[in-house]
């Protein structure tokens, strides 16, 4: 069909391109990897902080006199752990980390050097102040550890008696 005169005439197809969509793709893609980064660098990636009063050096628990009635002692079975994560009331903990370090707790036998434990506060605990004044109330603790974690219900407060 032609146009008349003083007719008028539709304008020309436009074509649209892929410009909106890849537009569209690219904002997505910017909003997706900013939330990424976000999140990963929000993360606290500190460990669980165990904290205790200063200790002396650590000593060996063998025997001094060589006699081995046990030689199994102080060695931890297929189902126990030296973790203090699970030391009870009356067992001995020796300290592992080097002189003025970040104290490392380990289960072991009560022998000299060690470290009894005379009473066990599990639950939450907010520090060093906190294990001071539970300790406190036991009487002939010496020393105190404790273990603060993100989760509340891994904490524990160690009441502890040095052995001599």
């Amino acid at each position: 069909m032609a146009a008349y005169a003083g007719q008028p005439t539709p304008p020309p197809e436009r074509r649209r391109g892929r410009t909106p969509m890849i537009a569209a793709l690219v904002a997505v893609l910017v909003l997706a990897a900013g939330g990424v980064a976000f999140y990963l660098l929000g993360q606290d990636e500190s460990t669980p902080t165990a904290v205790a009063a200063p200790t002396q050096d650590p000593v060996p628990t063998a025997d001094p006199t060589g006699d081995e009635e046990d030689p199994g002692a102080g060695v931890p079975t297929a189902n126990s752990s030296t973790d203090p994560r699970f030391v009870e009331q009356g067992q001995c903990v020796r300290n592992d980390a080097p002189t003025g370090g970040k104290p490392k707790l380990l289960i072991t036998d009560c022998g000299p050097s060690a470290y009894e434990v005379l009473q066990r506060f599990d639950g939450k605990t907010s520090g060093e102040k906190d294990a001071e004044a539970k300790c406190a109330k036991v009487d002939g603790y010496t020393n105190w550890y404790f273990y603060d974690s993100e989760l509340d219900s891994l904490d524990f407060v160690l009441c502890l008696k040095q052995r001599g």
